[in-house]
């Protein structure tokens, strides 16, 4: 199979994702609503935090700002994983299995897709931002870098959204994961400095690949370009894109060898 013959309908099914997203802005607008709800409450109440042994030297609406792109992140892989499951349910999935298209086109429109979402929503935050007097030590650079990190993890959570629901079929399963989003981000070093927290929280913090995420899209912010930070979360991100994009495949092959 050459690589056109799979790029040509995963980029074609990209474009269908994403514009089915832009009708429903009722899908879009969470993704970025609660992470910046979260973002002021966090920043109303917590700012004393500062004030803790094992800080950074940093404003804390600068650092909490990595930690609601990481959870804006993880809410477009939900929305990702419904999107799929309404189109199980809808039968449009079983018309685009029938059609003469490779079936990792499937998975990879829709990561895809996610990917250029995530983009948008890392670019949402970095303007907020910049608007309530944030600022980005690492200039225009640092800037494209965390929306790097952030396209790459899009796609990781794409897939995982995407496995999701080819497992459960339908899109309420797939909402019933939605509080899981908050946890997962808790126990990281999305909010808080992995030395700041309590055992057993920091051990998770330390396995959890969200904390690798979060630290290197907030270095370029808050202390310039730093290699070993924006590296693991480059690699990071693109692991979690690749394992969970291909583990979207082997869950799609699953499926239709069911029926």
């Amino acid at each position: 199979m050459s690589l056109s013959a799979v790029a040509a309908p995963s980029l074609a099914l990209a474009r269908r994702s994403l514009r089915n997203a832009l009708r429903r802005p009722q899908f879009l607008a969470p993704l970025v609503l609660m992470p910046t709800l979260f973002l002021a409450i966090n920043t109303g109440g917590l700012t004393r935090s500062t004030d803790l042994p094992g800080f950074p030297d940093v404003g804390f609406f600068d650092f909490q700002l990595a930690g609601a792109i990481t959870q804006s992140l993880l809410l477009g892989g939900v929305m990702q994983g419904i999107a799929t499951a309404l189109e199980i349910e809808s039968g449009f999935f079983d018309r685009l299995v029938a059609s003469p298209i490779p079936r990792v086109a499937i998975v990879l429109g829709r990561v895809l897709a996610g990917a250029v979402i995530a983009a948008a929503q890392v670019v949402w935050f970095l303007v907020l931002g910049l608007v309530f007097g944030a600022s980005i030590q690492g200039g225009v650079p640092g800037a494209l870098l965390v929306v790097l990190i952030g396209a790459l993890t899009g796609m990781g959570c794409a897939g995982l959204g995407v496995l999701i629901a080819f497992r459960a079929k339908n899109a309420s399963t797939v909402q019933g994961i939605f509080p899981l989003v908050f946890v997962v981000v808790f126990i990281s070093s999305a909010f808080f400095p992995r030395a700041l927290l309590s055992h057993p929280a920091d051990w998770f913090a330390d396995y959890n690949p969200l904390s690798y995420v979060a630290d290197g899209m907030r270095d370029p912010i808050i202390s310039g370009i730093s290699a070993r930070p924006v590296l693991e979360g480059l690699a990071t991100g693109a692991a979690l894109g690749a394992v969970f994009a291909a583990l979207a495949v082997l869950a799609l092959r699953g499926k239709l060898a069911k029926g």
